[in-house]
């Protein structure tokens, strides 16, 4: 929120004013005519102050209202497994070339490495052998054919010779099969074989280094890297088991990160592990968040749950209570003309610029309803 330097002057005035309990008086002028001003009395206790005009700032009751129960807790940001995509590669051999490596943000189909790999010998070596083998099948079947018409051989040279036809034409697409697996070009063959990203995300895991071995059977892993799509991420929260009555699944959280205080993000409960730690009788429960782009794996939140249980809340206009020094404060009828100052915790704001209070006062007791009136009041004296 900004501020003109009236404004600070009023919050200066009045941070003096509670504090100290004492204002200076303006001293008096007679060549003006103006008569000489009031100021707060000092009490001696440091929360109160005495006035001589009470009935200058107005005073309404806290309302009620029914509200969920709050539950903060503790987590993590971890990467949504059901978006974690393995990269594999189907080809075993060395590593000649990497284009990436762990942290980066890759799109669909970019080129991650590239493999020098026997098994393009071997797999080239039985396509070629399966185009001969079909080849030669294929001719033996059109002469069984034009031998069978002209009565030469039985039907069954000719089904003989069909049935060998259709097995080395199934030998061959598996044979080109098996070369579009390893990526390889059948008119163009390589011993190098490409491998590209099969999702667009963020390289979370990185098992390869030039010249290293990869493939099943050197490393004994196909795979190489692991992408997530970070787009939703997993929050991890850790909730004790006293607590576990007052959530459930689909319920809504607010989420604070750490390292980004001023921004807020919405959440939902997707799950709570129905396993508990023994040694200290909490639950994981997971939180499912859209990422906004700044959020980062290991980052730690807040989070605020949303409770099935409610409670009973104050409610008082956001004029009656005055922030100061990350604390929040309002300022009851302390009988006479006297008024005292209280620490609340504050909530959520609410239509007609109302605002929770979740302890410090009750529903039903009496606030002054603007405490930045009362502080301009009290400059004026």
């Amino acid at each position: 929120m900004t501020f003109h330097n009236s404004s600070l002057k009023v919050l200066a005035a009045a941070t003096l004013c509670f504090g100290l309990l004492a204002c200076e008086k303006q001293k008096f002028n007679p060549a003006d005519g103006t008569p000489k001003p009031t100021a707060p009395t000092e009490t001696g206790d440091m929360s109160l102050v005495k006035v001589d005009k009470p009935g200058l700032f107005p005073i309404v009751a806290a309302e009620q209202i029914n509200a969920p129960a709050q539950l903060n807790v503790t987590g993590t940001i971890n990467p949504d497994i059901s978006r974690e995509v393995p990269v594999i590669s189907l080809a075993s051999g060395r590593v000649i070339d990497i284009k990436t490596r762990l942290g980066n943000e890759v799109k669909k189909g970019q080129l991650l490495l590239q493999v020098q790999s026997n098994d393009i010998t071997n797999a080239f070596d039985s396509y070629l052998k399966a185009v001969n083998d079909e080849q030669l099948a294929n001719k033996a079947y059109l002469r069984a054919k034009d031998l069978y018409q002209n009565g030469a051989v039985p039907l069954s040279a000719l089904e003989q010779a069909e049935d060998s036809e259709k097995d080395a034409n199934t030998d061959l697409n598996a044979a080109e099969e098996q070369l579009r697996n390893l990526g390889v070009n059948k008119n163009h063959p390589s011993s190098i074989v490409p491998v590209y990203a099969p999702i667009s995300g963020v390289i979370i895991s990185q098992n390869v280094t030039n010249a290293a071995a990869v493939g099943v059977t050197y490393s004994g892993s196909s795979t190489a890297f692991t992408i997530a799509d970070l787009s939703t991420i997993w929050v991890l929260c850790d909730v004790y088991e006293n607590d576990l009555p007052k959530i459930a699944v689909g319920q809504s959280a607010d989420i604070h990160v750490t390292g980004y205080p001023g921004r807020a993000l919405q959440g939902m409960i997707s799950e709570i592990d129905p396993i508990l730690d023994p040694s200290v009788r909490t639950a994981k429960v997971r939180l499912e968040v859209r990422n906004p782009g700044f959020l980062k794996l290991g980052m730690f939140v807040n989070a605020t749950l949303a409770s099935k249980q409610t409670e009973v809340h104050a409610v008082v206009p956001a004029s009656a209570i005055l922030h100061l020094h990350d604390r929040d404060w309002v300022y009851v009828p302390a009988g006479g003309k006297q008024f005292r100052r209280i620490e609340v915790h504050s909530g959520n704001m609410l239509p007609g610029n109302r605002q929770e209070v979740l302890s410090g006062i009750s529903a039903g007791q009496p606030v002054v309803s603007n405490v930045l009136q009362l502080a301009a009041t009290l400059e004026a004296q």
